[in-house]
């Protein structure tokens, strides 16, 4: 099977114009087909105090409105997609910038609402993703680069968590393709020592992370991302990287950040 990388960024490559370009530069030199997810940063919460409108946040997830899904749709699917489409084309990438509801490429369903109403906030599943369609536009050498926005399938726009939808497109294209599914983020990868950035551990099995778990060396906010990892690699997805944007390209040479495998 062909390797297809599929990489996320958030907001600590996206707030930081020279880190988003080195970036790109990086992401446009890797070889074979590539997928790019990016989330929205601080520009959307900054945009609404412009626009007079609060934030609404629960547990660093935000409350979407009908106000603030507008704030977000023009941000995320907006000018930083578009952004990020233009440099990818000046660093020789054929991107073309799409949300879930472009080609009907990302199907959700809005969350439920139980304890918190998360408002027009979108949920993903098995049968989200459109993978004729998204494996054709590889076909035909384009680089897809998606915003966090998708939509129902009844003309409402939904804001939905760019990791969510990394590893939904992830999980969906390991039926065609052996998946390397990455998320760039601000440490060097899982630490031994989260007081250490240079405690990085290389390689994570399945079967060694209940062990990490139990000794308190992955907790807090590191635990729902190994979570979410593991989960996709039982679906299919060949690894899953954790590091740093700026380390890309050690991901050709096998030593980017922490690799998470099967066994």
């Amino acid at each position: 099977m062909e390797n297809l990388y599929i990489i996320k960024i958030g907001g600590n490559v996206i707030d930081n114009s020279e880190n988003l370009h080195y970036f790109l530069k990086d992401f446009s030199s890797l070889q074979g087909p590539r997928i790019l997810i990016h989330g929205g940063g601080k520009m959307a919460t900054q945009l609404s105090h412009t626009m007079g409108i609060n934030p609404n946040m629960v547990d660093g997830r935000r409350i979407t409105d009908a106000e603030t899904l507008r704030v977000v749709t023009m941000v995320y699917a907006g000018l930083i997609n578009k952004n990020i489409v233009a440099q990818l084309q000046a660093a020789g990438s054929n991107a073309i910038g799409l949300s879930g509801a472009d080609a009907n490429l990302i199907k959700a369903s809005k969350r439920p609402v139980k304890d918190i109403d998360y408002g027009l906030v979108g949920d993903l599943d098995d049968s989200s993703v459109n993978i004729a369609t998204m494996e054709a536009l590889l076909n035909e050498g384009l680089t897809p680069v998606f915003s966090a926005i998708t939509h129902d399938g009844t003309g409402q726009l939904l804001n939905t968590n760019a990791d969510t939808i990394a590893s939904a497109i992830a999980q969906a294209m390991a039926k065609r393709y052996s998946v390397r599914l990455v998320y760039c983020f601000e440490k060097k990868g899982v630490l031994q020592d989260v007081n250490d950035d240079e405690s990085v551990i290389r390689e994570i099995s399945a079967t060694q992370f209940p062990t990490l778990q139990a000794e308190g060396v992955i907790a807090g906010g590191m635990l729902p991302k190994l979570q979410n990892a593991f989960g996709a690699i039982e679906n299919g997805v060949t690894e899953v990287y954790i590091g740093r944007s700026d380390e890309l390209p050690l991901l050709s040479e096998g030593s980017f950040g922490t690799r998470l495998f099967a066994k």
